[in-house]
């Protein structure tokens, strides 16, 4: 007898193929039958002619903290998401010395807008090695998930604080090649850069002094391993340093025949039309036969800013960067203090044209109540203030919990998103679930594809889009024997209603230990999801299950 079967189902089998009613039947936590056949099953779900597809897979979140006091990755699993990966933008738990604890834990603060408190009192650091670290994330897991190692963590590892100092000697290159292959044979995903981030004191990040004789070694024990992505964040957001670095990675990922995939490339309001100039370079390496893909994000990006938890925006200033270091008790006192706050409000204004759509989204005290939903320059203007001594007076009034937004600020022209999402250079990732938690809820992209861009755009088809989602990234990440349903296959399956499917509205929630909270999107129309062949999420309520493996 089957162990579960799925009935009367609108599937679409991840292959782009025409969807089709029939049946799935599950032995264990593989796919035994698909379409119509003889027998039942120990558990019979009637699917009521919503679709079936295969579990969507996520290639770009930042959940290694968050696995550490959440096996089930909340809220991703509840959009359709199977498997994620990640460990991408330099940035992993493993491998680390314990002396190189705090400096991890403050790298992670200047990347993915992680308190250092937060990862104090969540990550046990029960490892120092990948193997260890790996052991320690498999022994239960919600989703599959892909680990891929940090280039920022193999380099501290092997070089110390020289990592962000210098080139590496033949010897340390030599060490960071024997960590990477002690990671890929433990069932490390990959080795993940960035070139688009600062440390906490907005100095460069170790990618940054990695010469290209380091580059190539590495990535030519990925070669010898046949198997592993590598995951660059490019600063595309400088004209001139676009094309250049699409040059340098397709040159390397022709050489060594590995799977390089850079994130983001967005649609920005600043640099019209530069996404074109930067994908026709792409496949300038991709014609020549190089694994050259790059990662874009299906939502526009919306992001808030609150003075009590920090910002990826005001960061850029070390002023603000400084405030956002301090204790809740400093900070105070830092905005408090006249010529602080001098300072702040000079080093906003190259930030201020950015920040001109900003409004008071959320006002948590009764003097501010009147700001809520005004932009912040109006207010200023007819207070007769700066636009920053404005915002800083407004949060003081909230205890510095006021939640300034910033709505579609980048990546908003949907007909250029849309093109960018029907590129076969370009794959559907970069929306960074897990990081940046206080700022926007990055999980919620696979719902938003199906609700803007198939049922209210048409941009494309239903099976365009599970395809994408799937098989897709399935085949071309190695993910073995998911992302197609098909007999043999893993059983990841989601059962959603195409009519419905929403990401939902942001919200804030008070999850997060240690009294900390973060935004979420919890999604309309996704009925049940399955990984391996057990069901993990039923119309958004978890089970008591962790199915989930490594991949």
């Amino acid at each position: 007898m089957l162990s579960l079967v799925i009935r009367n189902a609108n599937i679409v089998d991840g292959t782009g193929k025409p969807a089709f009613k029939g049946d799935v039947g599950v032995a264990g936590d593989r796919i035994a039958a698909v379409g119509a056949f003889e027998g039942r099953g120990e558990v019979e779900i009637d699917a009521g002619g919503k679709t079936l597809a295969p579990g969507f897979i996520d290639i770009h979140t930042h959940y290694d903290p968050q696995l550490c006091w959440d096996r089930n990755a909340t809220p991703t699993p509840e959009h359709g998401v199977s498997s994620l990966v990640m460990g991408n933008c330099s940035i992993s738990l493993s491998p680390v010395r314990a002396a190189d604890r705090q400096r991890l834990m403050h790298l992670f603060g200047s990347v993915e807008d992680m308190e250092g408190r937060l990862l104090e009192s969540t990550v046990p650091f029960s490892w120092e090695s990948v193997p260890d670290y790996l052991e320690y994330l498999g022994s239960s897991l919600g989703p599959n998930v892909g680990s891929i190692i940090g280039h920022s963590n193999i380099r501290l590892y092997a070089m110390g604080a020289a990592c962000q100092e210098r080139a590496a000697t033949d010897d340390e290159i030599e060490a960071m090649c024997s960590v990477l292959r002690e990671a890929m044979a433990a069932g490390a995903f990959g080795l993940s850069f960035t070139f688009n981030h600062f440390d906490e004191h907005g100095g460069q990040l170790p990618c940054y002094y990695a010469d290209r004789r380091e580059k190539l070694a590495l990535l030519n024990v990925l070669a010898e391993a046949g198997r592993g992505v590598v995951e660059v964040a490019p600063n595309f957001f400088k004209r001139d340093m676009g094309l250049p670095t699409v040059d340098e990675w397709g040159e390397l990922a022709l050489e060594t025949g590995v799977l390089c995939t850079l994130s983001p490339i967005l649609a920005l309001p600043t640099m019209p039309g530069a996404w074109r100039q930067i994908l026709e370079r792409f496949d300038y390496w991709r014609a020549k036969g190089a694994p050259l893909y790059a990662q874009t994000q299906v939502r526009p990006l919306d992001m808030t800013i609150q003075l009590s938890a920090g910002s990826t925006v005001l960061s850029k200033s070390s002023a603000w960067r400084r405030t956002f270091e301090a204790t809740p008790e400093e900070r105070l006192a830092l905005y408090r203090d006249p010529e602080e706050r001098a300072t702040l409000i000079a080093e906003g204004q190259r930030m201020k044209a950015g920040l001109a759509p900003l409004t008071v989204k959320r006002a948590h005290g009764a003097a501010n109540a009147g700001y809520q939903g005004q932009r912040l320059a109006d207010i200023a203007e007819a207070e007769g203030k700066d636009f920053f001594e404005a915002m800083i007076d407004i949060a003081l009034a909230d205890d510095l919990n006021t939640e300034f937004g910033l709505d579609g600020f980048l990546h908003s022209d949907e007909a250029a998103v849309a093109e960018l999402l029907q590129s076969p250079t370009v794959h559907i990732g970069s929306g960074d679930a897990g990081a940046h938690i206080t700022q926007f809820a990055g999980a919620g992209d696979t719902s938003y594809l199906f609700e803007k861009f198939v049922r209210e755009r048409g941009d494309m088809t239903l099976e365009r889009a599970v395809e994408r989602l799937t098989s897709e990234l399935a085949a071309k990440w190695s993910i073995k024997d998911r992302g197609v349903l098909a007999e043999g296959k893993f059983a990841d399956l989601v059962v959603f209603d195409p009519v419905t499917i929403a990401r939902g509205d942001e919200q804030w929630v008070d999850d997060v230990p240690g009294g900390q909270g973060r935004y979420i999107r919890r999604p309309q129309g996704v009925e049940r999801v399955i990984v391996n062949g057990e069901t993990l999420v039923e119309n958004g309520v978890y089970s008591d299950r962790q199915p989930g493996r490594l991949i």
